[in-house]
């Protein structure tokens, strides 16, 4: 089964920045994710590389109005079928395989894969994959090299993640094959940890402004 398109577009035409976030404490998600939606970030990765990642994503979808609330760092079926049971409304991996492509046929909550190569990308188009993640952007090559791949893989459009800064983002955004790039900045670890919704809200809303 093809990715669903229309699904998955929606989520990457949200916002111009879709934040990519490490949560550690549960309690923290509902008011992290209130800042971002009151700065105009309504799509929201919580990456499962901690311990209380679902309990996070559980809360942000049952508390907090206007967030599409997605599950990233998806890497097996087990992992899939636990972050849409959270409550996830889309899934971000940053790569692919034959298994995990099969869990996103079992459910009608898409996936965002990962490809870093012409190859990988090819092998997604095959999958009726158009909707991808580049990542690691940066180390893969950049905005130069993700551009070079607009004419002759003219169907993929991408959601650039990996080591990009504001200023990084708009030389993506520009690109005629991306639709909008992963961050940590607006939301980092330390920001979360010190609780400093303001500060996040602040850099939200400079994000959003990215798109203009």
């Amino acid at each position: 089964m093809a990715q669903d398109i229309a699904k998955i577009e929606q989520v990457m035409r949200a916002a111009p920045v879709i934040p990519v976030l490490i949560v550690e404490d549960p309690k923290k998600a509902v008011p992290m994710a209130e800042a971002l939606v009151r700065g105009g970030l309504p799509a929201i990765e919580i990456t499962l590389r901690t311990r209380h990642a679902l309990e996070a994503i559980d809360a942000v979808n049952e508390h907090v109005e206007g967030a599409i609330v997605g599950a990233g760092t998806v890497l097996d079926a087990r992992q899939y079928d636990a972050a849409v049971s959270a409550g996830a409304r889309f899934i971000v991996s940053p790569g692919a395989t034959e298994a995990l492509i099969g869990a996103a046929d079992e459910h009608s909550v898409p996936l965002l894969p990962g490809a870093a190569t012409a190859s990988e990308v090819m092998f997604l188009l095959e999958r009726g994959y158009e909707r991808l993640k580049f990542f690691p952007a940066e180390q893969a090559g950049g905005a130069s090299y993700l551009k070079s791949l607009s004419s002759p893989l003219a169907a993929a459009q991408f959601c650039p993640t990996g080591g990009i800064t504001p200023e990084k983002a708009k030389d993506y955004l520009k690109l005629p094959n991306v639709l909008c790039v992963g961050g940590s900045w607006v939301a980092d670890a330390k920001a979360i940890e010190d609780e400093d919704w303001s500060g996040i809200e602040a850099r939200a809303r400079a994000a959003a402004d990215l798109a203009g």
